[in-house]
């Protein structure tokens, strides 16, 4: 069974897991350019994307909307509950999940989905029952490194270089 959904932890996944706030009160984070593009090439070859964050943020949705993320849900406590309800929707199963997180509050959705990836600096705990340990860090291209894995697995090399030629 191949792989159809990517689930996307935001902070320490997508994000170096910092979180600076200007002297307005106004928050700033820092989404890696390559990701992005990974994420755009992954939905080209005709696969979804969901973000699944605990924290909520209006920066967070704005980047969603950028990659044309539509399943997108913040400030989600049960990440695997979210997750069993938007499979139930797009009539798919775990065995079609690919995920990736980096902390505690990712570990019931990693231990559900077919294939989990964390970053090379997540928690010890979740290091313990990834799939893949990722050699990238969260925020620097662990996203990406984790497109690239599936789409080698899956056999899409190809079609995923003839995207961009």
């Amino acid at each position: 069974m191949s792989i159809e959904l990517i689930v996307l932890d935001v902070d320490g996944t997508m994000t170096d897991s910092r979180i600076t706030y200007t002297e307005n009160g106004d928050e700033v984070k820092a989404f890696n350019v390559k990701d992005g593009l990974g994420i755009a090439s992954w939905r080209k070859l005709g696969k979804q994307v969901a973000i699944i964050t605990g924290r909520s943020s209006n920066i967070v949705a704005r980047r969603a909307k950028e990659l044309h993320i539509e399943h997108f849900y913040q400030g989600v406590h049960n990440k695997k509950e979210v997750l069993e309800d938007l499979l139930e929707k797009l009539d798919l199963s775990m065995e079609n999940v690919a995920a990736i997180g980096d902390d505690l509050n990712d570990l019931t959705m990693l231990k559900a989905a077919k294939i989990s990836f964390v970053p090379r600096d997540a928690s010890a705990y979740v290091d313990k029952i990834a799939t893949v340990i990722l050699s990238k860090k969260g925020g620097n291209g662990a996203v990406r490194e984790m497109i690239e894995y599936l789409i080698k697995k899956e056999g899409l090399e190809e079609k995923y270089l003839k995207l961009w030629v």
